[in-house]
């Protein structure tokens, strides 16, 4: 197969990703410029607190794609065990919580099984799943992107084409430099950034250097989560913070607030 044969494939597909994804109406890419900073976490609170949301008399409805290939937790963090389904040749979300889950752990036969893959298969691997999940109507489709600035992330981005993405990041140094990249990377691939959350803010990590990076950058300073034992206990029952803390839920809210108005 030559190198024209190979990139009509590629045309190909792109155009049947976009066809399959044209009734999404908001699509918001969850990233970190490090793994350990809570992305997931938010990436997950941010999905249910958007299905909790009253449009007319229902919440929007919203979809989880979890694209963090090396490691994705989103069905770990929910207690989702069963995998995606497939009909027709169409991949099935999982329903939790209001919202429709679909993981690459899905393709994992166990849960410690390492997914050991080269740039061109997992390139392949991420555009097929895009192709084939049946997203039906949605108000927001949220992704959990793989950490870093690596080439699945890239594909992701490039393929999906987000309306923004956010970038989460906890209060060191180590990690405000790593989510600068992040945000560079963003804005080279012209995607816009809809701005920082700090995560895990207080005594032991410090705070405001999220604030400080977003200052720097040009970008929002979305807010900051707090290092919270509420947050683990819920995480050790599988459970959005959002749906056990009221305290914790009403403090996401403003950030959710933020996000949909920077949307509009």
């Amino acid at each position: 197969m030559n190198i024209e044969e190979l990139r009509k494939i590629a045309q190909k597909r792109r155009k049947a990703i976009k066809e399959n994804m044209k009734n999404i109406k908001h699509k918001i890419a969850v990233m970190s410029g490090k793994g350990g900073v809570g992305k997931t976490t938010v990436a997950i609170n941010l999905a249910v607190s958007l299905a909790k949301r009253k449009k007319r008399n229902d919440g929007y409805s919203v979809a989880l794609l979890d694209a963090d290939i090396d490691c994705p937790n989103v069905n770990k963090f929910l207690g989702i065990e069963e995998p995606f389904q497939i009909r027709n040749d169409k991949i099935i979300p999982v329903k939790k919580y209001d919202i429709n889950v679909v993981s690459f752990a899905s393709l994992q036969e166990r849960e410690d099984q390492p997914i050991i893959w080269r740039g061109p298969m997992l390139s392949k691997a991420i555009m097929q799943l895009l192709e084939q999940v049946e997203w039906g109507e949605l108000d927001y489709l949220v992704i959990d992107l793989p950490p870093g600035t690596s080439d699945a992330s890239l594909t992701i981005m490039q393929e999906i084409v987000p309306d923004g993405i956010i970038i989460v990041t906890t209060p060191q140094s180590a990690a405000v430099v790593d989510a600068k990249k992040s945000a560079n990377m963003a804005k080279e691939l012209k995607i816009p950034v809809l701005g920082i959350i700090e995560n895990m803010s207080g005594e032991i990590f410090g705070s405001g250097g999220g604030e400080k990076a977003a200052e720097e950058l040009g970008i929002n300073f979305l807010g900051r989560i707090e290092l919270d034992k509420e947050i683990v206990r819920c995480a050790e029952k599988k459970k959005p913070f959002v749906l056990e803390s009221f305290e914790l839920a009403e403090k996401f809210k403003k950030i959710v607030n933020t996000i949909e108005e920077v949307l509009k």
